[in-house]
């Protein structure tokens, strides 16, 4: 009877006792077939989870086999509600010797942004003022009055044309600020209204999807100008950024383009393309192939509203063409605000900083002014464009052997 109890014992502290891994273990899990990851010392499988990952797979995969507590907090403002979806993939925790931190990450670091983001949560920095995004939201719809009052008193002439291209793209611009905010999940306490808001605002106004922008913008927020997982410097083979890939290309021979005159032809084709035509085709594959059937009914409106409004103005080819000039002017617009802020900054292979030093080494100095916040939608960083000469230049002295 002792003996037995004895092993009862033994067996219920076998029961309780936690698992524990050292780094070494856990980095071994970072394959597609096979995720760990590690929040608050505590380590997760999230092999099977990633497929349901409502932020879709990738996002979470970029984080296999390293500690992700910065980035889980910064993704999931209800952190009580998340929670519940990780009690069943915990499978242990760090070993007590191991540093919180994987791969020599710099914990002072970690350690001194976490306290200056708990300062700022306690002054309420990210209380969120609804009358600013209400007069934003007005603001957007005042314009779409605008454009249409110009050519329905003014006629579909070229000048009031031209002048309601501009008030339009305006209008598309500032409704991509708006949706950013609402994407982010930072306007509303629950994250539902945050999503409905988002869903009309860069569906209904903009005819894109919400989806589509999520898994796209979270990849690059998690792992920011890192090749093959920033979808944002990923350009297709037709300009090389940074100083690993074009020396890259270079010594493989790769010559898709002139990489040399990259910065000469950045603006004949980036610019004038990235919305209009690569943007669009991914969204509508995106919603079709991934049977994201709310967020094309969304998109279906604009483009009805759209056409309602103007196919009696310019019928349908004149306004289908309409249409085109107005995402071309807005791409230029775009491009000049979202894409150049970061391809001046370092663009590399995975580093495995820590989560404030992989954002810091991404962005660039910010220019605030009352213009400027409203031009970018605050996102108004020092904008260069020389890194693309440099970087072509690399590319150059590469393939030839310099």
């Amino acid at each position: 009877m002792g003996k037995g109890g004895n092993q009862g014992e033994g067996a219920a502290e076998r029961e309780v006792s936690v698992p524990t891994f050292s780094w070494e273990e856990i980095q071994k899990h970072n394959l597609r077939t096979d995720r760990w990851l590690v929040i608050d010392r505590k380590v997760y499988n999230i092999t099977k989870w990633s497929i349901q990952h409502p932020g879709g797979q990738r996002v979470i995969g970029h984080y296999a086999g390293e500690d992700a507590t910065d980035a889980f907090r910064a993704f999931h403002p209800d952190l009580e509600f998340v929670g519940k979806f990780l009690k069943p993939l915990l499978i242990g925790e760090l070993a007590p010797e191991e540093p919180s931190q994987d791969h020599g990450k710099n914990s002072k670091i970690t350690e001194d942004f976490r306290a200056l983001r708990k300062t700022a949560e306690d002054m309420n920095l990210f209380k969120t003022n609804h009358v600013f995004f209400l007069l934003l939201l007005a603001h957007i719809i005042a314009l779409e009055s605008i454009a249409w009052f110009t050519v329905f008193y003014f006629g579909n002439g070229w000048i009031p044309t031209l002048i309601t291209a501009f008030v339009l793209a305006t209008s598309q611009a500032q409704a991509g600020w708006l949706q950013h905010d609402y994407g982010h999940l930072s306007v509303y306490r629950k994250p539902k209204w945050n999503h409905l808001v988002h869903k009309f605002v860069i569906g209904h106004l903009k005819g894109a999807s919400a989806n589509w922008w999520n898994h796209r913008h979270f990849q690059h927020h998690a792992k920011p100008n890192i090749f093959h997982k920033d979808p944002d410097v990923n350009m297709l083979h037709v300009f090389v950024l940074g100083e690993w890939q074009p020396i890259e290309y270079g010594k493989k021979k790769l010559k898709y383009l002139p990489y040399n005159h990259q910065h000469e032809y950045f603006f004949l084709i980036g610019p004038p393309l990235l919305i209009p035509m690569y943007f669009q085709y991914q969204i509508i594959m995106t919603m079709i192939v991934h049977k994201n059937w709310v967020d094309l009914a969304w998109a279906v409106s604009y483009y009805i509203r759209f056409f309602i409004t103007y196919i009696p103005f310019y019928g349908i080819l004149g306004a289908l063409l309409f249409l085109n000039f107005i995402r071309f002017l807005e791409s230029h617009w775009f491009v000049w605000v979202t894409q150049m802020n970061h391809i001046v900054m370092e663009i590399d292979q995975e580093a495995y900083r820590d989560w404030f030093s992989s954002q810091l080494t991404a962005t660039c100095n910010v220019e605030q002014s009352f213009f400027n916040d409203w031009f970018s939608g605050h996102l108004n960083f020092q904008i260069e464009h020389q890194s693309l000469k440099k970087s072509g230049k690399l590319w150059l002295d590469a393939y030839l052997h310099k």
